[in-house]
This record gives structure tokens, sequence and C-alpha cells, in this order.
């Protein structure tokens, strides 16, 4: 399948795996760029970027194919050293990065002046045309059903998608709440050039976390998740559980953000995604978890993904037509 973002990435397939922290390391993006979608390894995953470069270094040992870096930039009290990280991208010779978060300007004039393909990733119309004027080059747009961050606006993928499309000039990625080839199709039908998946990519054998989690994702339904942070304006999407219950709980009586910061704590929930404790942190899901219903190598289910979108784009959607 031949899109403007496969031809841009130099991949087979336009099949994207979403940057997540703790989730995206080599051994699951070299997987997916095997597979033929574009792998992703999420930098602040990794302690320092001497640590990126050896990840990196590991994930072309693992596949000659293109893989990218996310490098998402958050807010926060003691910001990491986010040149550093930038500069070992560069040094390692990654040509694909996708970024996220606020204000990406020095990190995108950098990585262009290298000569490295730019997917921004955005939740509203507005911040996609403002990262089109930095210069990126592709944008994922994520919509309301997404894990993670899915902004202030709760705008779902149905609405987003192609309000994006038709206000940009440059190739669009779905993102938030894709899982099967039938997602893939209606992301091409919306004008999107492929799609960005992270919850479903969880829920496969090469997914570094525990086993506990796979299934938790493979049993629960589209329902299953919790917005927590929503007072604070900074939204968060999340499985739900215990401590997203605690959380929403205490944003109801007022709780500081400071009061809940042990409970959002990212080395808290990676300590749960490796124990296989479900209650020991939060952890990001989307509402894909409805669609997911087993746990498949990464090649099985990017093969099951494109056999079924070429079904119903050669087979079911033709007989519509009178």
């Amino acid at each position: 399948m031949k899109t403007s973002f496969t031809e841009l990435c130099g991949i087979r397939y336009p099949i994207m795996q979403g940057g997540m922290q703790w989730v995206g390391t080599a051994d699951l993006a070299a997987a997916v760029s095997s597979a033929g979608g574009l792998g992703t390894i999420t930098a602040l995953t990794f302690p320092s970027p001497e640590h990126l470069r050896r990840e990196i270094e590991r994930a072309r040992e693992l596949t000659d194919q293109p893989i990218a870096v996310n490098l998402t930039i958050q807010r926060s009290l003691s910001p990491p050293p986010y040149a550093e990280y930038r500069a070992a991208i560069i040094e390692s010779g990654v040509r694909i990065v996708e970024t996220a978060g606020n204000r990406p300007h020095e990190h995108v004039e950098d990585f262009k002046s290298a000569n490295i393909v730019v997917i921004h990733k955005c939740t509203s119309v507005r911040h996609a045309l403002s990262a089109e004027k930095l210069g990126v080059d592709a944008i994922s747009i994520d919509g309301f059903e997404c894990a993670g961050h899915p902004g202030e606006d709760d705008v779902p993928g149905l609405i987003l998608i192609p309000a994006t499309v038709d206000a940009l000039n440059i190739p669009i990625i779905a993102s938030g709440g894709f899982g099967d080839g039938r997602g893939l199709v209606a992301a091409l039908a919306l004008g999107a050039t492929g799609v960005n998946m992270g919850t479903r990519f969880c829920a496969t054998r090469e997914a570094p976390l525990h086993d506990n989690f796979k299934q938790a994702i493979v049993d629960r339904t589209e329902r299953d998740t919790s917005i927590i942070l929503r007072s604070y304006r900074n939204s968060v999407r999340v499985a739900t559980n215990a401590v997203s219950d605690e959380i929403r709980e205490r944003e109801k009586h007022g709780a500081k953000f400071e009061d809940l910061v042990e409970l959002v704590n990212g080395k808290r929930g990676r300590k749960g995604l490796l124990s296989g404790d479900l209650d020991h942190g939060v952890w990001s899901a989307s509402m894909a978890q409805g669609l997911i219903r087993d746990i498949p190598t990464v090649s099985q289910l990017v093969d099951r993904i494109m056999e079924q979108a070429e079904m119903i784009i050669r087979s079911r959607l033709p007989g519509l037509l009178t």
C-alpha cells in the first residue's frame, strides 16, 4: 500500500507505532519496522542521552528498516536535558523523528537542519497549523479517543482527522483509537495517509510490559479508561484502576496538583508495568482496547491489519456501488 506517508518514510505499510513511555524500546520498534510499519523508540524512556544512543544502535542490530525516535517536550519543574537528547538523536544518524508537546521550535529547527523527517503530534487543528508553519513534514493528529494526552478540546477522530486534512497541505497520520484494518481504511477514507497505534502494539508479544497488562487490555472494553488531571488542564487518558479512581476523587475535592504527584509519578507507573501489579500506578490506554481480542506477534498483527484493509478496499466497498 503506497501513500505519501509510506513514501516520506520509506516503509511498506502506512502503520506507525506511536511513542510510548517505558514501552517504546528497540525490541518493539524493530519488530514493527521489520513487519513493514514504522517503529518508534521513545527517547525519554532512557535515563540519559548516552543510554538512548545505545538503544538506537541496538535497534539497528535488530532491523535494517527505518526506525523513528520520539522526543516529547513535557511540562516539568525539572525538565530533562532536551538539547542533549536532541543531539544524541542527530548524531546517531536517525532519519525520522516524532516530536510532541509544547513549543517544539528549537527541536524542529535543529532536526530539519540535519535533514531529518519530522512528524509532529497534535491534538487540535490550530496546533497542527502552527507546526506546519514551523516546517514539519507531517502531522500525527490525536483524537479524543487516544491514550495519554488528548488535549482539552474533546474532539473525536471522526471530526478531527478530516478537519485537519482540510486545513493543512502536508501528510496527516490518524492517531487515537486505531487497532485493526477497519480503522486503517476509515482513516484513509477521511483523508489521512496512515495510522499511528499505541495501545494495540502494547498487546503484542514483543511489547516490554508484564503479561498481566497485555491480558488486561484484551479483557477490558472501550469504557474502561478514565480522564485524569482535567482540573489542571493537563488531561491524560489512562486505564481505569484504583489509582486513577483515587486521583479523580481527589480532583473532585479540589486537591492541588502537588498532592497528586506521588500517584502520577512515572517511575511508579513503570514499576507496575514490570511487576504486573495493575493497581500500582497509572498506565495509559486508549479506547482501542475495546477492539483488542488477542496478543499476537507484531508481524502477525501487521499482516492481519493489511489483509483486512485490502479485503475491505477490494471486496466490501466496491460491492456498495450500484
